[in-house]
């Protein structure tokens, strides 16, 4: 194990990732990459087309095969499990393309995701038993609730398909946070978003953050975006972990300005 990856098990952190490698036939897309996402803290992941950042997500969340390395999830080993157990263990995502049920309203779909969580079966759904009642308008509620967090409230009977492209954004990070998870994972959350909405969504992330205490990761294009709302950047490019650390050093950093930034460093900046 590597000096860093020593130092990094010696912090307490929500997610850590310890060398971890990907491999498509001969191909290597992910190559000894550790990261670390502390508890409550906002962290983005950046670099080129190909570099590999959704391939490590889908890796972290079990989607993809980890040849070499783990994943550890609040220093529980998830390495290997199911999608769906990792998911029900406290890591939830959303996706670059948008994975609503479009012929479920805003409500439903965000009751689909507390499935994990409710605990009267087939026989007490069918009977409507007393508990399987109150199970259900707990679910009613929480999901109304969450709705409201993420701005959509008014939304709840409404099918998703019919729902804005920013709204259908909202209602996937509401969806992820039915799973009250400890680590949300955001995949280009920014995409098709103006600057205007673009700005308020940095808000949007520290009250995720804030008022629901998870972790954030994001893979995000948006350059003001990661500059605003990050309190640490690891950058990948094809495959290997390049720079890691604060805003400004990443933006100063000779190697990110080579692969990922363009010719200056100053084409990023706070402001756009």
């Amino acid at each position: 194990m590597s000096a860093e990856t020593l130092t990094q098990t010696a912090t307490p952190a929500a997610l850590l990732a310890e060398e971890i490698t990907v491999r498509f036939g001969g191909l290597v897309a992910v190559d000894s990459v550790s990261f670390t996402i502390p508890e409550q803290g906002i962290v983005s992941l950046i670099g080129p087309n190909g570099a590999g950042k959704t391939t490590f997500f889908n890796a972290l969340t079990g989607l993809y095969k980890v040849a070499h390395g783990r994943v550890l999830l609040g220093g529980r080993n998830v390495t290997g499990l199911s999608p769906s157990k990792i998911a029900s263990l406290g890591i939830a995502r959303t996706f670059q393309n948008i994975r609503l049920f479009g012929l479920m309203t805003a409500e439903e779909n965000v009751k689909v995701a507390m499935h994990s969580r409710l605990k009267a079966g087939i026989v007490r759904t069918v009977l409507r038993t007393p508990r399987q009642r109150r199970e259900e308008r707990a679910a009613h509620d929480e999901a109304l609730e969450l709705l409201d967090f993420v701005g959509i409230g008014k939304t709840a009977d409404e099918y998703a398909r019919n729902l804005s492209y920013g709204d259908q954004r909202r209602l996937e990070v509401a969806r992820a946070l039915a799973l009250q998870p400890r680590v949300l994972l955001l995949d280009e959350p920014t995409a098709g978003m103006n600057p205007r909405e673009s700005a308020v969504f940095v808000d949007f992330v520290h009250r995720v953050r804030d008022e629901k205490r998870v972790s954030v990761l994001l893979i995000e294009h948006d350059m003001s975006v990661v500059m605003r709302v990050s309190e640490r950047i690891t950058v990948l490019d094809r495959g290997t972990k390049i720079a890691e650390g604060s805003a400004d050093d990443v933006k100063a950093d000779p190697r990110v300005i080579e692969a990922y930034l363009g010719k200056s460093g100053e084409e990023v900046g706070d402001d756009e």
